[in-house]
């Protein structure tokens, strides 16, 4: 449908036909900037040349099986093109992934053996695709007037494909008789490194040869004129745009290339994000859980905030603005961190993952009023708790006339009947967030005293010791 649209309109049209479609910016480079995404270009020629689709590409080494928060803020980017009717093509680099960018490190990274590269390989492809659908999904919802038809699947390549079967002889014949090493030299990743005590290996001197093969690869065979990455990957990317513009020339059409680069994540401090850094966030809900990626986000800095609504959301940039100066009015309420928290969650896991999210954290955070106002139900909780070891499942019939202090024991909130009767004295014993003040008590479904469809009970000892009691049928 936007083929034939397209087709009846002028170059430069574009996206004149998007603004009517999106409700955004005019040019997804402008989308781009006011969202704090551009760090550098290679040439301002890009605004012109996206005015008409155009493949971009960012590439993602499998170095561990699941994606972070640092790859993600690259994805957001890729994803805004996409989201313009541009091709997006997410790049797995299993074959460079077995040599290690040195950008950004101060050491060699350790050699991957075949079996964990293949199952890095395996899990970046999933969560690539994933990532992208959810994305598409969560767009819908956030961008007015998105038609979903006009939207170019997006094609996850690994460059293992290309270089399969290439000899050493022929990459140097392409690649190598076009590179000059003064430039390689000059490179900041190199420089660092041959700073170092430990130097740079060569293999990892020639890592940036084979990303710029990607990019002609990719420029040659899949029409990709734009790349972009994170702003460590400059000298790459731009090894990339010379390799074209040597192997076309200088003076010719088909040299047509750009490079853009994204900001590293960080804070208003200056702290970074990522493996490298030591505190990655992953995307893999096995690793990091919705409810810690609902925790990290709704604990940002009201000096990050705004930024990363920007970053990470989809929300229309006035929303943004009306949220930020409500939340400068009442900033105790952390009404700009609380959606934050919750649009990141639902991008990144889905309406489920945030359903998880709020569980959890009303267990943890709430009271008995919080509880019963979302009327979280029996498989909520098993959802947000479901390989959570607080989390005991016990059979009715072992649990009806039980007191708290009973319970209380039987999940391991307490070592003794005795220890729970202490706290309920001293007000530090409680039932779904209501202080229990006679540890005799006995709690029950036919009264309300459980939630989630009757079947949860949370018990709390102290500010942060926590255990869920799950009722199971006899």
């Amino acid at each position: 449908m936007l083929r034939r649209a397209v087709g009846g309109y002028k170059r430069g049209s574009f996206s004149q036909l998007w603004l009517h479609r999106r409700c955004i910016h005019t040019n997804v480079i402008d989308t781009l900037r006011a969202r704090h995404f551009v760090q550098a270009v290679t040439s301002e020629a890009i605004t012109k040349r996206v005015e008409t689709p155009v493949a971009v590409y960012c590439g993602v080494d499998p170095t561990a099986s699941s994606l972070h928060l640092g790859n993600m803020v690259t994805l957001m980017g890729l994803l805004h093109f996409s989201l313009a009717g541009h091709q997006a093509i997410p790049l797995v680099g299993n074959a460079t992934g077995s040599i290690g960018d040195p950008s950004g490190r101060n050491t060699e990274r350790i050699a991957l053996d075949h079996k964990e590269l293949a199952k890095n390989v395996a899990g970046i492809e999933a969560q690539l695709i994933r990532f992208f659908s959810r994305g598409t999904q969560y767009a819908l919802s956030r961008i007015p007037n998105l038609d979903p038809s006009s939207l170019k699947p997006v094609r996850v390549l690994h460059n293992a494909d290309w270089y399969t079967g290439l000899g050493v002889l022929d990459f140097l014949g392409t690649v190598g008789r076009h590179a000059r090493v003064g430039t390689m030299m000059a490179r900041d990743s190199v420089k660092s490194r041959l700073q170092s005590v430990h130097g740079i290996s060569f293999t990892e001197f020639s890592y940036q040869l084979l990303q710029a093969y990607d990019f002609w690869h990719l420029y040659h065979f899949h029409k990709c004129h734009v790349q972009i990455g994170g702003s460590d990957q400059w000298g790459n990317i731009t090894a990339g745009t010379d390799l074209i513009h040597r192997m076309h020339g200088p003076q010719s059409d088909k040299s047509e290339a750009f490079g853009l680069t994204i900001p590293l994540l960080t804070t208003a401090s200056g702290e970074k994000f990522g493996k490298s850094a030591g505190n990655a966030i992953w995307l893999d809900e096995t690793r990091t859980s919705p409810f810690d990626i609902y925790q990290f986000f709704v604990k940002t800095a009201d000096s990050d905030v705004e930024r990363f609504l920007k970053m990470f959301t989809l929300l229309p940039l006035p929303r943004i603005a009306q949220i930020i100066d409500e939340h400068a009015r009442a900033p105790h309420t952390f009404i700009a961190q609380k959606l934050l928290a919750t649009e990141v969650t639902e991008l990144i896991h889905g309406p489920q993952g945030v359903q998880q999210a709020l569980c959890a954290t009303q267990v943890l955070f709430g009271n008995r009023q919080t509880l019963e106002e979302h009327k979280f139900t029996s498989d909520d909780f098993d959802a947000a708790f479901g390989c959570d070891q607080r989390m005991v499942k016990v059979a009715s019939a072992n649990v009806v006339g039980k007191s708290v202090a009973d319970i209380a024991v039987l999940l391991g909130s307490c070592k003794s009947k005795s220890e729970a009767t202490r706290l309920a004295k001293g007000g530090g014993l409680y039932w779904n967030g209501s202080v229990v003040v006679d540890s005799k008590w006995v709690p029950s479904v036919e009264k309300g005293d459980f939630v989630g469809d009757g079947t949860v009970g949370v018990v709390r000892t102290g500010k942060t010791n926590y255990r869920l009691l799950k009722l199971l049928d006899s």
